[in-house]
């Protein structure tokens, strides 16, 4: 897949291109979270998308590489990103992962293999698919139906929006 890379040099933040939607092409409010390791890498990244003036997220982007312990849930647990959706939202209701669905989606000349999550939360609305350097990209929403035009929306964000002071 063309569009993903892996970047040379070391930023302060994470050390591969996160895919999400450009903060300039969303009308709400962004927030991101790193997942530090022990030894100061990065183990995930995650993106907050707020429509709804502060009352929650709309949607949750994750970005996991290969190893990080974000990536690792039991048969029928759910994400790291639908739990931190649930977190935001201070929804405390036990949500469980009830089935998947496998899906071919075109973005742009690439195909991706979507995994659509059902969840036992119909609100939720949950996708899954690897990148070509083995970053897991999980896209979580709340009340929004994740439909295939979301794809196209999703491009590496620059490495400086992630880099500190």
């Amino acid at each position: 897949m063309s569009f993903l890379r892996r970047r040379s040099a070391t930023p302060a933040g994470p050390e591969f291109d996160v895919l999400a939607m450009d903060p300039g092409d969303w009308p709400g409010n962004l927030g991101a979270g790193l997942l530090p390791a022990p030894d100061g890498s990065c183990q995930g990244v995650f993106l907050r998308y707020d429509l709804f003036g502060g009352r929650g997220p709309a949607m949750i982007i994750g970005n996991l590489p290969e190893g990080s312990p974000a990536r690792e849930v039991e048969e029928g647990e759910i994400p790291f990103e639908v739990a931190q959706l649930l977190l935001a939202l201070e929804n405390d209701e036990e949500v469980t992962v009830v089935g998947t669905e496998d899906v071919p989606v075109m973005q742009g000349d690439n195909l991706l293999v979507v995994r659509r999550l059902k969840l036992s939360e119909s609100r939720i609305s949950c996708v899954q698919f690897d990148r070509s350097d083995n970053v897991l990209v999980t896209i979580a929403a709340w009340d929004r139906p994740i439909t295939d035009d979301l794809y196209a929306l999703l491009k590496p964000l620059p490495a400086e929006l992630f880099q500190q002071g």
